[in-house]
This record gives structure tokens, C-alpha cells and sequence, in this order.
């Protein structure tokens, strides 16, 4: 295991805490928006996981990581279906790298005069 995610789960949560203590408005604000569409069923709990997950691959927040693949398990999710949400963040970043690599080659040409 690269890392021991119960552990960190545990730790994520204290140092939420902690900014809690500082700026109880950020944290609330950070809750309002998470919790925000969450009471309807039209994707259900499961998919919404689902697609936290693959969000939190492509955005690299460990954090969201444990917290969306407890939750995700939680909401019933299998392996499967977990892998198959990342298969669509991997195919995703690609994409993104592959268009952002598009924009490169516009700057370089604007920049180069051509």
C-alpha cells in the first residue's frame, strides 16, 4: 500500500478542524458548495461519488481522494465502477494535456510571429 488512507483520512479531518478554528467562513462556505445539489436523486449518491472521484484524480487532492472513496463505497459503489471512473479521468487529463498542448503551439506561433 503506498499509503495508509485510514490514517490520513483521520488526519484530513483534524486539520480541517484546525482551519475550522482560524476561518470557520471558509470551511462553511467549502460545506455549503459540497453539499449543494445533494438532496436531489436525479445522479443519485453513488454516480455524484463516482464522478468526485475522477474530479479528485484530476485535480491530485489526496484529500478528496479518501474522503470521496469512502463515501463512494459507502454509496455502493464496486471496484469496478470505481476503475471505470478513472479510466474517464485518465482519458480526460489526456485530453486536457493534448488541447492544452494546442494552446502551446498557438502561443509559440503568436510569439515566434508566425
Amino acid at each position: 500500500m503506498m499509503m495508509d488512507w485510514n490514517e490520513y483520512h483521520k488526519q484530513v479531518g483534524a486539520r480541517i478542524g484546525d482551519v475550522m478554528k482560524v476561518s470557520a467562513d471558509t470551511v462553511r462556505g467549502y460545506q455549503t458548495l459540497s453539499a449543494a445539489n445533494s438532496k436531489t436523486t436525479l445522479l443519485g449518491e453513488k454516480t455524484r461519488q463516482l464522478i468526485s472521484l475522477a474530479v479528485a484524480v484530476t485535480t491530485r487532492c489526496d484529500g478528496c481522494i479518501v474522503v470521496h472513496t469512502d463515501a463512494a463505497l459507502k454509496a455502493g459503489a464496486t471496484k469496478e465502477e470505481i476503475g471505470e471512473a478513472l479510466g474517464v479521468a485518465v482519458a480526460m487529463n489526456a485530453g486536457a494535456a493534448l488541447v492544452f498542448s494546442s494552446r502551446v503551439m498557438d502561443a509559440v506561433a503568436a510569439k515566434s510571429g508566425q
